[in-house]
């Protein structure tokens, strides 16, 4: 009953947001002379706002899915700017006022919106270099996680990756979670796999799951259609490569029933690399002597002023971190969830280096 009362109140809140952004965007249509009808802006205003929602019924809605995609941007950024505009409407008290502050709202969400988009589809590289203890040869490492496949982080973004990745010639490829965005059918259906396949390794590409491949509930043939790519899913395994270091795929959180870390420490005494998709525990790694551990996630919050989030909740929300004797890194990530807009953060993949040395 709880639940249901705090889910209506959030519903309410939410439409009354909706409502005072969707009221200031029709004031000032009217005040620039635009023919709006207000029942009928009312209506598309409502589907707009639901959109999200609405696409989640199922694939015959994909375009409401994008079109709530936007949304979201949208009303974040809404949420800030329209407060301000209506504020300076008060403090300018001229006849065109609305005009004026309306228009630079407008050109203010275009800024938004181009940034927004250049970040998320021009993805750099990010490098790290340092020494782990161990005899095995150095280790060229691409790491990259949260592409969230599908409809807007698409083939061709796949390409961009695949590219940059190749470029850099890397022995290993590690993939931390969140491939696709829910659904794998459209990486499926989109013939990503071909892309993925080109990916040049000399010990191969790994995966884990990330939070999105439960949400979907299509693990299976997430797993299935990733082993095609060339992607070996490492669901609670630890294995050893050439001899030279242990690799340990952890099963994401959400699932409540994974193993522990320390039942998956390896018995040997090679370097040993960690991939969890979510940074949640950065105690036990170090207690259980990983010498490199690897997350995603947290997207670096994505979009402006998220970031404040999460570090709030992450001890470690985005970047490198030596703890003791383990390193620690979190990727922002290579695609992005809902708008395809980064502010604040870009997609990116990771170039780590590994030099191997007995002391």
């Amino acid at each position: 009953m709880k639940q249901i009362t705090a889910g209506l109140l959030m519903l309410m809140i939410y439409c009354a947001l909706a409502g005072y952004i969707g009221w200031a965007v029709f004031i000032w249509l009217i005040s620039i002379s635009m023919p709006v009808n207000g029942g009928f802006f009312s209506f598309l205003w409502t589907v707009l706002a639901f959109s999200y929602f609405i696409g989640m019924l199922g694939h015959k809605w994909l375009g409401f899915t994008i079109a709530g995609s936007y949304w979201l941007a949208f009303f974040q950024y809404a949420l800030l700017i329209v407060p301000v505009a209506n504020l300076l409407v008060v403090l300018i008290d001229h006849p065109r006022a609305v005009q004026f502050a309306g228009a630079l709202a407008a050109v203010l969400f275009l800024l938004i919106f181009c940034i927004g988009t250049f970040l998320a589809y021009s993805p750099v590289v990010r490098r790290k270099e340092f020494i782990v203890k161990g005899s095995a040869k150095d280790l060229n490492v691409v790491v990259a996680s949260d592409f969230h496949l599908g409809v807007l982080s698409g083939k061709r973004h796949l390409k961009r990756f695949v590219n940059l990745s190749n470029k850099l010639e890397p022995d290993l490829v590690l993939l931390a979670g969140d491939l696709v965005d829910d659904d794998p059918v459209w990486y499926a259906r989109y013939g990503m796999s071909e892309v993925m396949r080109k990916l040049k390794t000399e010990y191969g590409v790994f995966g884990v799951l990330g939070n999105h491949e439960y949400y979907g509930k299509k693990i299976p043939l997430l797993v299935r259609v990733m082993e095609e790519s060339g992607v070996k899913i490492l669901r609670d395994e630890t294995i050893e490569i050439a001899g030279q270091f242990y690799l340990t795929g952890r099963e994401e959180r959400t699932n409540g029933k994974r193993t522990a870390l320390e039942n998956l420490k390896p018995e040997g005494s090679l370097p040993w690399i960690v991939m969890d998709h979510t940074p949640s525990d950065l105690k036990t790694p170090v207690e259980l002597g990983v010498d490199f551990h690897i997350s995603g996630h947290t997207h670096k919050g994505q979009m402006w002023p998220n970031h404040l989030i999460t570090k709030r909740v992450f001890e470690l929300d985005y970047g490198y971190r030596l703890k003791e004797a383990t390193h620690f890194l979190v990727s922002s990530g290579f695609g992005f969830w809902g708008p395809p807009l980064r502010i604040g953060s870009r997609s990116e993949l990771w170039a780590v280096r590994i030099k191997f040395e007995n002391n």
